[in-house]
């Protein structure tokens, strides 16, 4: 076996080489490479049960047996059309996950809105409006209740409001980011500010959720309408002239043949854009469960991150073909005026109140060094701030846990490595240095209210909701 191992690094190490050396334009270079590393990764000895030692010892052990139950759960995923990367039986929303008490007040054809139950005495009067990304489900921001920021919030003396997008079908596939800002954020801020009485809000959002809340902000202010009193970004990409290794699959000539198949509507299936988020990690988000899974025959242990990471969302075709287009391909967002959204042109320099951007050091989807182009795009106050791990994991990190580390306070207007040379490394969570921020921009504080909604947003049904609840088809 070790000769195996030896023979297979070293043709890995000459392929990758080769591609290295070559005289290949940069563009075309990131495309080899990366679809070398995705067969070098297939071909690893590991992946087969006759080259892997462990699998050869288990089935030795069991006689066979962990290669019959590996074929049973071979099947259950082809009938799911995904690899299991959680036990999910042990999950129920509702009960295990996206449990923080709370009820749907308000609810159109793209999305419901939930205030949660406040579990302080007193509130701030500027209530929190969180903004989840619309190709993943809101929960992954309140999982159970050790590591819900979510609760979190409401525990800080936050009044919570949060977005549960839809998982549209094909009925709503000529649905566009216009109709994602007029149906979807602006609709909610609006109800968040009649329900609370509140002149401005404070706004959290997460990825795309951040795009989506960037855009609203700069269309409402194109309008003379300023109802945030601060905005948090987590992860999230207003320049998109680097998007990393997601560039690969996003070109001309990509972008026009997902237009072609998509000009009649419907929509971008969910576990198509999930797969495509696995291929940037395949060791860890696809040939680690194969081995697993359908060599050992182990069902994975539950994990609450990669339960909703398999609970996935489709994005309408309208939106997702102009979001290629538009902001990844043409990067318009980043120049003042390109755009034209809700009738009016999108200037990010608009932007006035005080913003905190939270980017993860090891982010695959949204590099945190494309993300810092926003502390020159912005010209509000901003505190930029930069978490350890990644995407996910670098978001929730709960502080109880005083777990990782985080970076503030580096200089800013020399770029991003400057920036983390000159970095206060601090440890544990940046929740808390978030709650100190947003508690710093004011906002005093009120009684917490007895009951969710008003008159005019009465509840419709207990949280997390209906829309939740559907899982791509």
């Amino acid at each position: 076996h070790n000769y195996l191992k030896q023979s297979y690094l070293l043709t890995s190490r000459c392929l990758t080489g080769m591609i290295s050396d070559s005289t290949l334009d940069d563009t075309t270079k990131s495309k080899c490479d990366f679809y070398t590393r995705q067969f070098i990764d297939a071909m690893s000895p590991s992946n087969f049960a006759m080259t892997n030692p462990e699998v050869l010892k288990e089935t030795l052990e069991s006689k066979g047996q962990n290669l019959v139950q590996g074929l049973e759960n071979l099947m259950q995923d082809m009938e799911k059309g995904r690899i299991s990367m959680t036990d999910e039986s042990a999950f129920e929303l509702g009960k295990d996950l996206a449990a923080t008490p709370g009820s749907v007040i308000f609810q159109n054809e793209l999305m419901q809105l939930i205030q949660f139950k406040p579990l302080a005495e007193k509130v701030n009067e500027r209530p929190v409006l969180i903004v989840p990304p619309c190709i993943n489900k809101y929960y992954i921001l309140d999982l159970s209740e050790h590591n819900s920021y979510v609760r979190y919030c409401l525990e800080q003396g936050n009044n919570v409001f949060i977005i549960s997008w839809r998982n549209p079908d094909e009925a709503l596939g000529d649905k566009t980011w216009d109709d994602y800002l007029d149906q979807g954020t602006i609709r909610a801020v609006d109800a968040v500010r009649n329900i609370t009485g509140a002149k401005k809000i404070n706004a959290v959002a997460w990825c795309i959720g951040g795009t989506l809340l960037a855009t609203t902000m700069a269309v409402l202010a194109a309008k003379g309408k300023k109802p945030f009193a601060t905005a948090t970004f987590f992860t999230t990409l207003l320049d998109f002239s680097d998007p990393g290794e997601l560039g690969v699959f996003i070109d001309e000539s990509q972008v026009n043949q997902h237009e072609y198949k998509l000009a009649e509507g419907g929509v971008m299936p969910g576990k198509q854009l999930a797969t495509t988020f696995a291929m940037l990690r395949a060791n860890d988000l696809i040939w680690n469960y194969v081995v697993n899974n359908y060599l050992k025959g182990k069902t994975p242990p539950p994990f609450d991150i990669l339960y909703w990471n398999g609970d996935s969302t489709n994005m309408t075709a309208a939106m997702y073909t102009w979001y290629l287009r538009e902001m990844y391909l043409e990067n318009k967002l980043a120049e003042p005026g390109a755009l034209e959204l809700c009738g009016v042109p999108v200037d990010l320099g608009e932007i006035d109140c005080p913003v905190y951007y939270l980017s993860t050091i090891d982010d695959h989807i949204a590099p945190w060094k494309t993300t810092f182009i926003s502390t020159e795009l912005l010209k509000c106050p901003m505190k930029f701030v930069l978490g350890a791990s990644g995407h996910v994991a670098g978001v929730i990190n709960p502080a109880a846990k005083n777990k990782r580390n985080f970076w503030v306070n580096g200089e800013t207007g020399q770029g991003a490595d400057h920036w983390l040379e000159t970095a206060e490394s601090l440890p544990g969570s940046w929740w808390p240095h978030w709650d100190q921020w947003l508690k710093s921009h004011g906002g005093k504080e009120i009684p917490a209210p007895e009951q969710v909604g008003n008159s005019d947003y009465a509840e419709i049904e207990p949280a997390p909701g209906a829309y939740v609840l559907t899982r791509a088809s």
